[in-house]
């Protein structure tokens, strides 16, 4: 690493790979694209999804990916990227085609973070598909203490790491591995559902339309390729 900047140390050939893997070849450099591909803007949200991420490296990624024309400050706050980030859509999720086929083994325990899980869940949820009320999932680990809920508005879904003191319209019931790799497509949530590996009880309506607006992760798709 260059001492002075924390950017990759040049690699000295005059070859685009080469300088493209010294813009995105720092630790986490990468990831934080994946973020702001998915809809995350602010600081904050950033640092949610990047819960191994230091806030100070995070700050200290921003400002290099700033610097090589990845990503813009916008005005208030925020960021988002610009027109040679954008392009970087299709390689991020080649990337991530080729790590399901080739990189993705089972979970181990230290990779299960339901806070993360839930972060990118909420994320994801189909809104339009939802009543036009609030509606909150409480999410039950088997294996987990902790219970997490989602309360989903018109207009924004927010995580709630304790009760959020409404009614509860849909329990979702699963151990953690197994929920984390039903949103990631490695296990089809019909398949779950039928087998009792993912309960989920409520209001009839909203259990019904569960796999419509519980939407899946943008990669699912190639984990669920890979898979058969």
């Amino acid at each position: 690493m260059n001492r002075n900047t924390g950017a990759v140390r040049p690699y000295a050939q005059y070859c685009p790979i080469a300088k493209a893997a010294e813009v995105l070849g720092d630790r986490w450099s990468l990831l934080i694209i994946r973020e702001l591909l998915t809809g995350s803007t602010r600081f904050n949200e950033l640092a949610r999804g990047l819960p191994g991420l230091s806030r100070a490296l995070l700050s200290k990624r921003l400002r290099q990916l700033e610097r090589a024309g990845l990503v813009d400050r916008r005005d208030g706050g925020g960021y988002e990227l610009t027109e040679a980030g954008e392009e970087l859509r299709p390689l991020v999720f080649a990337f991530g085609e080729w790590g399901a086929r080739w990189a993705f083994p089972d979970p181990t325990p230290e990779e299960l973070d339901p806070n993360l899980l839930l972060w990118w869940v909420q994320g994801r949820i189909d809104r339009s598909r939802m009543p036009d009320r609030i509606v909150v999932v409480q999410f039950v680990f088997t294996d987990h203490r902790n219970r997490y809920w989602l309360v989903i508005e018109p207009a924004d879904v927010s995580v709630c790491l304790t009760d959020p003191g409404f009614d509860i319209d849909v329990t979702v019931t699963s151990n953690l591995a197994t929920m984390f790799q039903v949103w990631l497509g490695r296990i089809p949530l019909v398949d779950a559902m039928r087998d009792e590996r993912v309960g989920v009880v409520g209001t009839p309506a909203l259990v019904r339309s569960f796999a419509r607006w519980f939407q899946l992760s943008p990669i699912a798709y190639a984990v669920r390729a890979a898979s058969s």
